[in-house]
């Protein structure tokens, strides 16, 4: 079930700054999942320095491992959140708006007149939490590709069959 309208379609084709439609709430947490098996190898290294060297020194338990836990932790709960929340769209009559970036934000608006092929991608991941990423491919060689991940499945390849269609009313 997608929590996000169905397709957001502005009333002028040139409105751009139309309000933001938000990524499906299962994106925060497969961003969550995705933090959590980036910050196991560093864990899994402070217990193995601290087991190594520290032990025999006579150090107490936890003095690496601890403060690399509670770092973890915090990444884990805030970071998918925050990027959870910097992450948008807008699907207008003839353009896309994807905006992105907590430290440095991107507004990409990319006309549909400059799509080459859409693309639906799903890894393991976004299968199980039902999301997809869809990804416009245009012409040129500077941000040749815009993603927008976090959709629902049947959202994204909607959205897909709804840009085909105004690409190929155009060609016409």
């Amino acid at each position: 079930m997608d929590h996000a309208p169905a397709l957001p379609l502005a009333a002028d084709p040139l409105d751009d700054q139309g309000e933001l439609t938000r990524l499906h709430p299962h994106y925060a947490h497969a961003l969550r999942v995705q933090t959590t098996l980036m910050a196991l190898p560093a864990l899994a290294g402070a217990l193995v320095l601290e087991s190594a060297f520290l032990g025999a020194a006579g150090f107490p338990s936890g003095i690496i491992a601890g403060p690399v836990l509670l770092i973890a932790l915090a990444l884990i709960i805030r970071i998918p959140s925050r990027r959870y929340g910097a992450r948008g769209y807008h699907m207008g009559g003839d353009r896309l708006r994807v905006v992105r970036g907590l430290l440095f934000r991107s507004d990409t608006v990319v006309p549909f007149g400059r799509v080459q092929h859409i693309d639906v991608n799903q890894g393991p991941l976004e299968r199980f939490f039902g999301i997809a990423t869809l990804t416009l491919h245009t012409a040129g060689n500077h941000n040749a590709s815009v993603s927008l991940p976090g959709l629902g499945e049947d959202l994204a390849r909607e959205m897909r069959e709804t840009i085909r269609a105004h690409i190929r009313r155009e060609t016409v």
